[in-house]
């Protein structure tokens, strides 16, 4: 007996069809047997289904005689099941990758629950939306159990049939049975939640939903949508058949006059002329199923439900209409009362700007405001040593607040405080352009730190390419990096980089990147605390692996196989996985790399705020062309360029030369090649170092650990130090570019 009944009931998606099976069948969890129930599918899909279950034997396919609907198809498939639960899938739905087996762990650690909701995920045509409105109710739950009259809010999820899994036996014991017409699953969950002694929830997306631009039920207007009536007249039947219930009869009624109200003024839905019949009969449901001394919750459509107990349509359209103006108003005000608060700012930034600047002032920034980072951080750190009369403020966004430690003055953007100190600050240090309508004054200077040595082109560099500016103005980055005084670089390939790619009035300074300091130096116990901290086994190897974003790709696609990765290398290995900031929201980390993590085969550091930690706490980095790769050889550690698409990186976004031709470490192109390295030992061989020791040599020169000390001399001191000595480069000729030049010259 499988221990998942997966029925997909099919009906005119042979576009679709294909996709759905095999996001099933190409699962890591096997144990399972499909039922495919074609409903008279008028398409193709009838032949389709026929093939796969001809070439798997997981699939049973079922052809009904006639048109049965949705909940139809799906009842014929519970009557073919035989798995230990049952799950639903529409036809033009997918699962996600490893959903069956974080459903089944997730089983197994809620000791097997009636039944289990788990999250989805809408996917539109132009792409995949973000979490669900539910997914922090479902992370709330944990991995405990509850029934329904205790955790009543559980009743809010998700009204369909396939985010669940339901127990077979609890199920057919029940006897539920999804009726005729639209909004079919809105009973059949109620029940199955309010019958329930044990309900589970996983946190974990499961099921992509397809939001289709035609042909979706749920999304054409017409007197359909009057079938919702019915339905929830058949859930009261079941509430009257077990008066064990009635303590749910409250719940049940307020999510049912909820949904009524929800749907009336959808216009893909109820049409404009069927509306005052769609309000009557919500009038009539309310009047009929009225729990005795029920009070409507203080948080629920708030008038609209007062009305449905006593108005003709007619006053509920001119409260409707009331309450619309009303809501207007108070977004008008706020919009007033934005652009009176500017101009209240901009007198007050004229009246600051009148006054002689603080020359010890100084304001920081990072990574646009997220906190005490990068290059910036290190920089005041040491100015708080060697420059403590320099007053130190930092700009901080609003979400980050709690981040900044104790002791340390900020402001944040956009306030009369932040507009004080920018207006009379004499030092700005950022490694990213300060907002457009920052206005610099005569005296002011502004320290450009960047974000590291570059690999791919930057700036005017980028013209000509489409993918890498579809949302840069190079114009205006240029306009912003005019205000540069000082621009901090680590070598003199960084120099000429970043001379091409900012033509602007600045001076280059030699100092090395502050943030590495910490790097060259070295801090044993720092990378000791961030091993304990993550969690990351004594006695092993750490791998970092950070890549960078692609142009030319929407969303993040891993370039590795995670979980084969993990597996292959073995317990010895804790793996790091460090996604680009751009893609702290990506779909993978609440797939797969959750999953992984909570087998404990990788961690997911993409929230770590400092990645100069987890350099101190890796053994070795693996990237594909992130800037990564400069710092991390100042540690002397072992470098894996993952180049599994060099050339298209090279075409969509540029690179100052050719990396596979002068790699910091082994390159590898597959999955298979990457584990090979660890597993045999040749990630940090003889080989590897000599590479090392090339790459760090051209590309480090002047990172010596005390860039940060450097930088506050020769800025803040006006004090001549110590400049570094460059190290020769080896195995390159003198007369070797330091870069391959972009096509053409300017």
């Amino acid at each position: 007996m499988p221990r998942f009944s997966i029925i997909v009931p099919v009906y005119k998606v042979q576009g679709f069809l294909r996709e759905c099976l095999d996001s099933v069948l190409t699962q890591s969890y096997t144990d399972i047997e499909v039922i495919a129930v074609d409903d008279c599918s008028p398409d193709h899909c009838g032949t389709i289904i026929d093939e796969y279950a001809a070439a798997d034997p997981r699939v049973r396919a079922v052809h009904l005689p006639e048109n049965a609907g949705l909940g139809g198809a799906r009842n014929a498939g519970v009557g073919h099941a035989t798995g230990d639960y049952l799950l639903f899938l529409d036809s033009d739905d997918s699962y996600t990758p490893g959903a069956l087996t974080a459903i089944d762990e997730r089983l197994r650690a809620t000791a097997d629950p009636d039944v289990l909701v788990f999250d989805h995920v809408r996917t539109h045509w132009w792409g995949r939306g973000g979490r669900s409105l539910t997914a922090d109710l479902l992370a709330s739950a944990g991995t405990d159990t509850f029934d329904i009259l205790t955790s009543p809010q559980y009743l809010h999820l998700f009204l369909v049939a396939w985010n669940k899994a339901y127990r077979r036996d609890f199920f057919t014991a029940h006897g539920f049975t999804y009726k005729k017409g639209l909004y079919e699953d809105a009973p059949i969950t109620y029940e199955a939640l309010v019958s329930a002694r044990r309900i589970g929830c996983l946190d974990r997306v499961c099921v992509e939903y397809r939001q289709r631009r035609q042909g979706a039920i749920t999304r054409t207007p017409g007197r359909k949508h009057f079938d919702i009536f019915p339905q929830y007249a058949g859930l009261f039947a079941f509430l009257d058949e077990h008066p064990e219930l009635d303590e749910a009869r409250p719940l049940l009624f307020e999510r049912m006059i909820n949904h009524f109200l929800a749907t009336l003024p959808l216009t893909a839905r109820v049409l404009p002329e069927d509306r005052a019949d769609f309000y009557r009969t919500t009038v009539e449901f309310y009047r009929r199923y009225k729990p005795a001394g029920f009070t409507p919750p203080a948080d629920s459509y708030r008038f609209q439900w007062r009305l449905a107990a006593t108005s003709p349509y007619a006053v509920y359209r001119v409260c409707a209409s009331a309450e619309a103006l009303r809501a207007a108003a108070v977004r008008k005000k706020r919009k007033l009362r934005k652009t009176a608060s500017k101009k209240v700012k901009r007198t007050l930034t004229r009246i600051e700007r009148s006054r002689p600047l603080d020359p010890n002032l100084a304001v920081y920034s990072a990574f646009s405001h997220r906190g005490l980072l990068g290059d910036p951080a290190a920089v005041h750190q040491a100015a708080g040593a060697i420059a403590p009369h320099v007053r130190a403020v930092w700009v901080v966004r609003p979400d980050a607040v709690d981040q900044v430690p104790e002791g340390v003055e900020f402001v944040t953007p956009e306030t009369p405080a932040y507009h004080r100190v920018t207006s009379r600050a004499t030092y700005f240090f950022n490694n990213v352009n300060w907002a457009p309508g920052l206005v610099k004054r005569e005296g002011q200077i502004h320290v450009h730190t960047h974000r590291g040595t570059p690999l791919k082109y930057l700036g005017a560099d980028l013209t000509g390419r489409p993918a890498a500016t579809y949302h840069l103005n190079v114009r205006a980055q240029l306009w912003r990096s005019d205000r540069w005084d000082y621009s901090l670089v680590s070598g003199r390939h960084a120099q000429l980089a970043y001379d091409r790619a900012y033509p602007c009035r600045y001076t280059s300074l030699p100092t090395g990147a502050p943030r590495n300091d910490v790097l060259v130096k070295g801090d044993p116990l720092r990378g000791v605390a961030v091993r304990r901290r993550l969690g990351v086994p004594d006695g092993g190897t750490v791998v970092l692996y950070a890549p960078t974003p692609r142009d030319h790709r929407k969303w993040y696609e891993p370039r590795v196989d995670f979980e084969r990765l993990a597996r292959d290398v073995g317990p010895g290995v804790t793996l790091l996985v460090r996604l680009h900031r751009k893609y702290a929201g990506a779909a993978v980390r609440g797939l797969q790399l959750r999953d992984l993590e909570r087998r404990g085969l990788l961690v997911d550091v993409t929230d770590e705020p400092s990645v100069e930690d987890l350099m101190l706490a890796s053994d070795a980095l693996v990237t594909d062309y992130s800037s990564l790769m400069f710092d991390f050889a100042c540690l002397d550690r072992p470098i894996v360029v993952h180049a599994d698409d060099w050339e298209v990186f090279r075409t969509t976004r540029g690179a100052y030369f050719d990396l596979l031709a002068t790699p910091p470490g082994h390159v590898t192109t597959s999955t298979d090649q990457l584990a090979g390295l660890f597993v045999t030992g040749a990630w940090h061989d003889a080989r590897s170092a000599a590479l090392r020791a090339d790459f760090r040599a051209r590309f480090c020169e002047y990172e010596d650990g005390n860039a940060a000390a450097r930088v506050v001399s020769l800025v803040m001191l006006g004090q001549e130090y110590p400049l570094p000595i460059p190290q020769q480069d080896s195995g390159r000729h003198q007369d070797t570019p330091l870069f391959a030049r972009p096509n053409g010259t300017r």
